[in-house]
């Protein structure tokens, strides 16, 4: 089976092609390098001791996009090729609403040219907005989003409801993550942002690197065990294994899928459970709370387990440990 996977040299993409290829799909990638780099696909090849194909092109582009599916005919899509920054979002909001959605709809126009009718999207627990109970199903109320990021997933997730009913022949399959973090136990793969960080991990990293000198904590004071944000997070490795399960798995029609652990761990938890882990100490301090930022977010991931296989696997200890080892393997590779 050949799935091409829009976006696969970044950190969940390259994940799921480490995690594809081990499986023995056959994988084509189309990755614009916008915010990943062409050196992991070198890193993939010696995680996997296979080989793949990759056009460095544009989604958005959809005269390429047309070509490359007249060569390589897919039986399957994987969509991870957007922008992806909370912040850029809300500066940008032209360029995330023209990349995110342009992007879904060249694909899926060009797939039912060629008769591809398996799409599996990469979306995200910000559709859900503020949540109105916890921990967050699948038939929680969507919308209320807090960002043009957000915003873009969920506007994804209506286009492929319409073109589903347009087509029932059009399976899809939306993953709703939580917070990935992590990297491949190699050291080779993990998440290394273009300029500023958008999540909590990378910072951490780098303040245990010395890169950066403190790490600003936003907000001590909302109603939980400690005062600072809790959220879902997952590993990476986990995550891309979802995908496969997906793909395994999938059936007519329109299906969603929470894709975390059903556990919630604080700001201030991560930061113990890092220096733990890695015997550094991560200095931080607080500040005033982000605009935007609620209080709780973690979910039921009940539903994946019970169709699709799934669970998490890693733990909060493994998570922290392979980030850092990432940063490591980076800083020796330089």
């Amino acid at each position: 089976m050949k799935i091409l996977v829009t976006g696969g040299l970044g950190f969940i993409g390259s994940h799921t092609v480490v995690e594809l290829l081990e499986n023995g799909y056959e994988v084509v990638v189309i990755d614009a390098l916008y915010n990943s780099s062409i050196d992991v696909v070198d890193k993939i090849k010696i995680i996997t001791g296979k080989d793949f194909k990759l056009y460095v092109e544009d989604v958005c582009n959809k005269e390429k996009l047309d070509e490359i599916f007249s060569i390589e005919k897919p039986d399957a899509v994987i969509h991870f090729a957007a922008y992806k920054a909370v912040g850029e979002s809300v500066s940008k909001p032209i360029m995330y609403y023209r990349n995110n959605l342009v992007s879904t709809l060249n694909l899926c126009e060009v797939m039912q040219k060629y008769g591809c009718n398996k799409f599996v999207f990469s979306s995200s627990a910000t559709v859900y907005g503020d949540p109105e109970v916890l921990p967050i199903t699948e038939e929680c109320k969507v919308g209320g989003t807090t960002n043009p990021y957000g915003s873009t997933k969920l506007m994804n997730e209506m286009i492929l409801r319409d073109i589903n009913i347009s087509n029932p022949e059009f399976s899809v399959v939306i993953l709703r993550y939580f917070n990935p973090i992590g990297a491949h136990k190699s050291g080779l793969i993990g998440e290394k942002p273009n300029g500023i960080p958008n999540n909590l991990m990378p910072y951490i990293v780098r303040v245990a690197t010395g890169e950066l000198e403190i790490l600003s904590i936003f907000g001590n004071d909302y109603p939980t065990h400690d005062g600072t944000g809790v959220r879902d997070y997952i590993h990476v490795v986990d995550l891309a294994k979802g995908h496969l399960k997906a793909i395994e798995n999938m059936k007519s029609g329109v299906s969603y899928y929470n894709l975390g652990t059903g556990m919630g761990y604080s700001v201030l938890d991560m930061v113990k459970a890092f220096e733990k882990v890695n015997g550094v100490k991560v200095p931080y301090k607080i500040v005033d709370r982000r605009p935007g930022d609620i209080a709780e977010c973690f979910a039921d991931p009940s539903k994946a387990y019970k169709e699709l296989g799934w669970k998490a696997e890693f733990g909060i200890e493994d998570m922290m440990r392979d980030s850092y080892n990432f940063i490591l393997k980076c800083k020796e590779d330089k």
